[in-house]
């Protein structure tokens, strides 16, 4: 029974729990522990852990899974501290409660920028702690010893001297009725058992996806569903000007056909009949607010503004009078074009509205948001709307959005219905493709000099949309307009340059842009490090020893750089057998990744990259395997981006459609990857994202090495 069914009673919530409830409440401001409610558990597990009857532990999981590893992750940072048999340890996904499960670093219930571990660690560390304090003291109360003397150990509470033992079940009811310690003490690192140790199988969420029984939002359904697609404007900025649904109510299987905000809505039942309805449809558009420019003619305006300086962004010294004093002036121009995020779950969402509370179950990435936007959809309250998060077939941040518009369509689609009737809204991978939310297309203008050996000088003038100017996140995140995750990694280098400058112009468009897997750094990367390069080549720099001799300010990616030089044996770009080497290394969500590529040109002049070493300092390493695992996955993802992938505009229309056109990459292309975690004591950072900024710019760097022109535009392999 999930957390969806307002019918579960209290009684059901003490047989399905257990008896322990750790209740954690850590607002953003003064993290304090909330005193543990008298009596049964709430419906809602308004908790971190539960304790079972039968010895389960239930983590409660406030960030949604869709593969990056916050189910294991946030579990194994409890289970360490309540010293749990993790055999025993099991994940949930939290209700949309953002009082108890708000992101501490993002102040709403939201998963994103790589935070979950980061803002978690020490939060359900003292979960587990306060558990594990409860249940001890339940015991010492019953065995008539003092706490001190109880160990704990795999689940198994001990007491050596009466040779007395016991799990954790039999004494979560009297726990339950302690009072909420105020201080509980936590691990030294060195007693670490769980955190930072590799175990086969202890990632929760793989058994169920692997043989079938997780579920996702494509996969709900209950009786009378009606499924829904809705037509949408082929440009961004359209809207219905009329339609015609006659042929459409013709299909067998189609119920009804509704205007909403975003389209006209097609319901069925069954997903076959909604596509023939949606197609059957007559729809006149209206362009007006419409974008109709392509690619080209964008790229073309932008190039030309960051001929005149932007918005500055950060600013050191003079940039232009260093570059003017001579030496040698390297300039480069870097476009950077639509992405789509193209997860291999497109966006989908079910909802049941009675009237007078909504019960949706999707992959909602950002509760808070969703769960506001259908209460205001609906005219109810947000405590009327139970959001169940299910797993996600992907993101990579495709799910956040500020706006909430998947879960805006979610709930008119379901008011334009009879209450109680249920509804599941399918976007199919080429609405998915065509619907914008892109990366935005971005273009820099890079300017240096060399002189003496140095670089004297550094400029940099970026134009792009912003995502964040006119979002809820504006006045936090683009104060006075300036939209800082349009140059992060940009503004502020890892590489000591006295005279610098960095600005920026906003360019306006209807196509709607989002953050895309590792947002800003997903172009700067790419732009900084293949510039870097180039003037360290210049200088007469071996790319290692350039960037080490200017990181003196920035000790982490410096150990980052000489850890995959030494894991790679470096000893310069050249290399053997047709294959050279590139270097990047970049900062990003606070954690510090350098990767060196293995690069041939194969005989259609497309560059192969073999392999790939990735050193990482993502501080304390919770799950190591994770953290490999994300690597490989964000190396992979950024190669595919970076060798193939584009959505271009032609007259305002998206010119790709599926993963046909919309070229990811192909297993047989994946390189060998070696990764080396840098063993450091800091608090943990992000990991989802971090791998994907340096791939293409040390791919890039190691086409130079061979002889070849760096990509001045992406992707590397253009139709």
């Amino acid at each position: 029974m999930g957390s969806h069914d307002l019918r579960l009673s209290r009684r059901d919530a003490l047989k399905g729990a257990g008896a322990l409830v750790i209740g954690l409440s850590l607002p953003i401001a003064g993290a304090k522990a909330q005193q543990a409610p008298k009596g049964p558990p709430p419906i809602h597990p308004n908790a971190f852990v539960r304790i079972g009857a039968d010895d389960s532990v239930t983590v409660i999981v406030k960030h949604i899974e869709f593969g990056q590893g916050p189910y294991t992750g946030l579990a194994t940072l409890a289970a360490e501290e309540l010293d749990a048999d993790w055999s025993k340890v099991r994940a949930e996904s939290a209700p949309a409660n953002a009082k108890l499960y708000a992101n501490l670093q993002l102040g709403a219930q939201l998963t994103g920028g790589s935070s979950a571990i980061a803002n978690s660690y020490d939060q359900m560390r003292r979960a587990g702690a306060m558990a594990r304090a409860l249940l001890v003291e339940a015991a010492a109360t019953e065995w008539k010893v003092p706490p001190a003397e109880i160990d704990v150990k795999k689940g198994v509470m001990s007491h050596a001297a009466s040779g007395r033992s016991s799990g954790f079940g039999p004494f979560a009811a009297a726990a339950a009725k302690l009072p909420m310690p105020r201080q509980v003490k936590l691990k030294d690192p060195s007693a670490f058992t769980l955190i930072g140790t590799d175990q086969a199988g202890r990632k929760l969420d793989s058994a169920d996806k692997v043989t079938g029984r997780a579920k996702f939002t494509i996969d709900q359904n209950a009786p009378d569903m009606l499924t829904v697609l809705v037509a949408r404007s082929p440009r961004f900025g359209g809207s219905v000007k009329s339609f015609d649904a006659a042929e459409a109510l013709k299909i067998k299987g189609v119920v009804a056909v509704k205007q909403v905000s975003s389209g006209i809505a097609v319901y069925a039942r069954g997903m076959w009949p909604a596509i023939k309805g949606r197609k059957a449809l007559r729809v006149e558009w209206d362009d007006s607010a419409a974008e109709m420019r392509g690619s080209e003619d964008m790229i073309a305006a932008y190039l030309e503004q960051t001929r005149k300086p932007g918005a500055v962004h950060r600013k050191a010294g003079n940039a232009d009078a260093a570059i003017a004093a001579g030496g040698t002036v390297i300039e480069a121009d870097y476009v950077f074009p639509y992405l789509a995020h193209a997860p291999m779950e497109p966006l989908d969402g079910f909802i049941i509205w009675d009237g007078t509370t909504a019960r949706a179950r999707f992959g909602s990435q950002g509760q808070t948001f969703d769960q506001g936007a259908i209460a205001k959809v609906l005219g109810i309250a947000t405590d009327k709307v139970d959001i169940e998060t299910l797993y996600a077939g992907g993101s990579f941040g495709r799910r956040a959005t500020p706006t909430s518009h998947l879960a805006v369509e979610l709930a008119e689609v379901a008011r334009a219905m009879p209450p109680g009737t249920p509804v599941k809204l399918v976007w199919t991978r080429e609405d998915d493709i065509h619907g914008g939310y892109y990366r935005p297309l971005i273009v820099h203008r890079l300017r240096g000099a060399v002189k003496d050996g140095k670089i004297s000088g550094w400029s940099n003038t970026i134009m792009g949309q912003s995502f964040m100017i006119g979002s809820p996140f504006e006045a936090m995140a683009a104060p006075n307009g300036i939209d800082a995750s349009m140059s992060e990694g940009a503004s502020q280098l890892l590489y000591e340059i006295a005279d610098f400058q960095c600005d920026a112009h906003v360019a306006k468009s209807p196509v709607p842009t989002l953050w895309w897997r590792s947002v800003g750094h997903t172009h700067t990367g790419y732009a900084v490090e293949c510039f870097v390069d180039q003037l360290l080549i210049a200088a007469g720099k071996d790319p290692v020893a350039g960037r080490l001799a200017m990181m003196g300010k920035s000790p982490r990616a410096a150990a980052v750089l000489k850890a995959v030089a030494e894991l790679a044996r470096w000893k310069g770009p050249g290399g053997a057998n047709g294959r050279a080497r590139g270097v990047a290394v970049v900062e990003s969500f606070n954690s510090f990744v350098a990767q060196i590529a293995e690069v041939s040109i194969d005989d259609n002049g497309e560059p192969k990259v073999h392999k790939v070493w990735a050193a990482v300092d993502c501080g304390v390493a919770v799950n190591p395997d994770v953290i490999r695992a994300q690597l490989e996955g964000g190396i992979g993802y950024a190669l595919g981006h970076a060798l193939y992938a584009e959505v271009p505009l032609a007259e305002g229309l998206p010119t790709v459609s599926n993963f046909n056109d919309y070229r990811s990459l192909r297993i047989n292309e994946m390189p060998e990857i070696e990764v080396a975690i840098v063993k450091s004591a800091e608090p943990p950072t992000g990991i989802g994202e971090p791998g994907v900024p340096p791939l293409a710019p040390a791919v890039a760097n190691a086409m130079a090495a061979l002889g070849h022109k760096r990509p001045s535009r992406l992707p590397m392999v253009r139709a």
